[in-house]
């Protein structure tokens, strides 16, 4: 099972990066959670924000594969506590490689390596586009986008 989109981005690999790594950028894109990391590779990593119940929630939780600044973010991926009884034993690889396409930046978005039977492949497919076209609205615009939620 993968999962693979390419979008090109109106704005430079430092400006598509602030979206991935960045306090502000990543409330921007990733549905008001933050990424918290030391970005070491090695490192744990956190996407925290709003929950179902109001509070905050660790969305998704891992380990940073690689971290090279405006070029390559990846890391392992396990669903959040909330989310699975089993989130540990889930996990997936997620990949955005960034390329200096002409004025603009290509991102490469690879979500790979899931878990024989992981539940939320279904979720991921249907979330992965709207997590790229809001990196692409925001670089481009400075606006999030409203999903209707």
């Amino acid at each position: 099972m993968k999962l693979e989109y390419v979008i090109y981005v109106d704005a430079s690999p430092e400006k598509v990066w602030e979206a991935l790594v960045s306090p502000e950028g990543t409330r921007a894109v990733f549905f008001g959670s933050r990424l918290k990391s030391s970005f070491e590779v090695g490192a744990p990593f956190e996407y925290v924000g709003p929950g179902s119940d109001g509070g905050e929630t660790v969305h998704v939780y891992g380990g940073v594969l690689a971290f090279e600044p405006g070029r390559r973010l990846s890391y392992s991926e396990h669903p959040g506590p909330s989310y699975y009884d089993n989130h540990a034993e889930l996990r997936t690889r997620v990949t955005f490689e960034l390329e200096p396409s002409g004025s603009c930046t290509k991102l490469t978005l690879i979500n790979d390596e899931w878990t024989e039977n992981h539940p939320g492949f279904g979720n991921a497919s249907g979330a992965w586009p709207m997590v790229i076209s809001s990196i692409k609205t925001w670089c481009e615009t400075g606006k999030t986008l409203d999903f209707g939620w």
